[in-house]
């Protein structure tokens, strides 16, 4: 996902905001690159050669807990129908997805800043890095759950209306990865591996920019998480509310202020699967129009859409720091202690978090007169922070099917 905003809206937004508010296993596999590691900079990227089973992984129709199937969850379910996921087509993106040679200077791949053992997220500081070494103006998002997103709408500020529109912008962004998207779809024409993966994927050879698209949204909708400890127990009960038996009692502790203070956002619809916000909202990281980063204003010139952020997926969030589209949160105690003590009051501020409250003083916020931070005890926040940790799910941060397929020569 693109830290990177647009920058042609944001400067006449920040003015007009201010005013307004106030303020295959390939038979003969080819050489490539893979992505070298974050601290590597821009030095020359190894060669590497591409390895993939002879039969591919599964990622199409894989069997999920019961807990997934519910009509509500199905719902929430972006895939277009003329881009379902396919064993080969999301194989032929994850390809994609780690080759170097999709940034100008084949130094950088998607999964640079999307790295598997952390959930898919960039770990290496508050604002994600370009090809060339430059700051982005955000970090990147986490993957995980971006198939169960109905709006289908992508980024932080929501600026991509599909998943398949998405995943081409970082690779055409300037400071991301710099490329010419004719020209790397002319490269990528010339490589014996990508031609028979078309052929498996879509029916013949041809190397498209569509195709290009299709391909790395299947892979990214296949980054679906469910085999964590909250996924082995929430089948072992009646009810959500019930203590699971395989938790900790801190953990079930946990878990029950999650559900009275936080699940109505965070889990939507009243269904036990998908720990994603539907829509962006504001959640009081800043108290006015003054900052920088607008958000979802940036792209809608709307002054009441100032600070809305799309909202990443909860699941694995022990693994995904920095947190918040800036990173400015280090550690996720830090981000429990922003919902206890740190909403700040903003004139678009979400109605969940507003309203009479806990936090006296300040000018009205949109849903009431007063920010609500939840004020948890040190031991609220502890038991908070070792539910979150049941979210995570070691065997997808390790499954091979996600992993780089290239390897050193």
């Amino acid at each position: 996902m693109s830290p990177c905003r647009p920058p042609a809206l944001y400067g006449i937004l920040a003015l007009c905001a201010s005013l307004a508010l106030g303020s295959v296993a390939i038979a003969q596999p080819g050489p490539a690159t893979a992505p070298p590691p974050r601290e590597a900079g821009n030095k020359p990227a190894q060669v590497r050669t591409l390895r993939l089973p002879e039969s591919p992984y599964r990622y199409a129709n894989i069997e999920l807990p019961s807990h997934f199937k519910s009509r509500t969850v199905r719902d929430l379910d972006n895939t277009p129908r003329d881009n379902p996921i396919t064993d080969w087509g999301a194989t032929l993106g994850r390809v994609l997805f780690y080759d170097t040679r999709l940034s100008a200077n084949n130094t950088i791949a998607c999964a640079s800043c999307h790295q598997q053992k952390h959930a898919f997220s960039d770990p290496a500081g508050r604002f994600s890095k370009g090809y060339e070494g430059k700051p982005t103006d955000r970090n990147a998002m986490p993957l995980v759950e971006a198939r169960f997103y109905e709006r289908g709408r992508f980024f932080w500020d929501e600026r991509a209306r599909t998943l398949e529109d998405q995943v081409l912008m970082p690779i055409q962004n300037q400071v991301e990865m710099g490329q010419d998207l004719a020209r790397l779809v002319e490269k990528l024409a010339h490589e014996p591996e990508y031609s028979e993966l078309c052929k498996k994927a879509f029916g013949d050879s041809r190397v498209t920019r569509e195709r290009t698209a299709k391909a790395l949204a299947q892979f990214v909708r296949s980054l679906v998480s469910y085999q964590s400890k909250y996924d082995e127990g929430v089948v072992q009960v009646r009810s959500r509310n019930d203590d699971f038996p395989n938790f900790t009692r801190q953990e079930n502790r946990g878990k029950a202020t999650f559900l009275q203070r936080c699940a109505s956002c965070h889990m939507p619809q009243q269904q036990d699967a998908i720990f994603s916000s539907q829509r962006a909202q504001n959640n009081g990281l800043d108290a006015d129009a003054k900052v920088a980063d607008l958000g979802v204003a940036d792209v809608t010139m709307d002054r009441n859409r100032v600070g809305h952020f799309k909202s990443p997926s909860l699941r694995n969030i022990e693994f995904t720091g920095p947190y918040m589209h800036d990173g400015r949160f280090a550690k996720l105690e830090d981000v429990i202690e922003h919902y206890s003590s740190g909403i700040k009051l903003h004139p678009t501020l979400d109605g969940r978090l507003a309203g009479p409250g806990r936090v006296a003083g300040g000018p009205p916020g949109r849903g009431g007169t007063q920010a609500r931070g939840f004020r948890f005890t040190s031991q609220e926040k502890a038991e908070l922070v070792a539910f979150l940790k049941t979210l995570s799910d070691q065997k997808f941060v390790t499954d091979p099917k996600f992993s780089d397929p290239f390897e050193a020569k």
